[in-house]
């Protein structure tokens, strides 16, 4: 797939730009889906966020940027209509745009519904992260940001790229020390982003950093 892992979502014209480069042509001729899941997974989470993610009405609202059409996919229900039903709903969706929450438990739900045996086929799909939409993506997330009880007891994610990221830098607790001591648990490399600021991977082995904030890539 054609990775666009954020820390806040589509908050500036540079992210933006980058996504319609990924996707190859203009968003209002695309199809979304929409993934809420790791909301579920998170304290701070509610149904009222999860509406706000759904209904565009966040602080970077990705699933209002003009798409052709947005659709909802929730990945714990999948299991339950069986993947000849879902499957066709997500090869025809030209972007998954995944929200934040907790990244172990979208990783359970992932494996769970049998979306991440599918991924590897997706090759002209692109996946919009947001926070732990795009940590899912990691190899590890950190102790740290687990807040949910992962059956793996661990902090392991899909491992799709080789780095992990430390997201929302800026924000009270998230301080580039505190990103520091983090790493330090990590067996590669990471990124710390802050809210203006994507990792961009277009194909095996490309990553670009799109920024209008401030990153950082540790160890330096």
């Amino acid at each position: 797939m054609r990775l666009l892992l954020t820390s806040g979502g589509v908050s500036n014209p540079s992210i933006e730009a980058a996504l319609v480069d990924l996707l190859g042509t203009p968003i209002a001729e695309c199809d979304a889906l929409c993934v809420p899941t790791a909301e579920w997974g998170h304290p701070y989470c509610t149904p009222a966020s999860a509406w706000r993610f759904v209904a565009g009405r966040g602080g970077s609202p990705i699933t209002g940027l003009g798409w052709r059409s947005v659709g909802l996919l929730e990945l714990t229900a999948l299991p339950s209509i069986g993947r000849d039903r879902w499957e066709p709903w997500v090869r025809a969706a030209d972007v998954l745009l995944v929200d934040g929450g907790d990244a172990t438990y979208l990783h359970h739900w992932l494996r769970e519904s049998g979306l991440a045996d599918l991924l590897p086929e997706l090759t002209d799909t692109v996946w919009v992260g947001v926070s732990a939409g795009s940590m899912v993506m990691t190899p590890r997330i950190g102790t740290e940001f687990v807040e949910w009880d992962p059956p793996s007891g661990d902090d392991r994610t899909l491992g799709v790229v080789d780095f992990s990221i430390f997201p929302h830098l800026g924000m009270p607790e998230n301080t580039m020390e505190a990103a520091e001591t983090w790493a330090q648990q990590l067996d590669g490399p990471a990124y710390v982003i802050d809210d203006q600021t994507a990792i961009v991977v277009p194909g095996e082995g490309e990553v670009e950093v799109v920024s209008e904030g401030t990153w950082r890539h540790l160890p330096d």
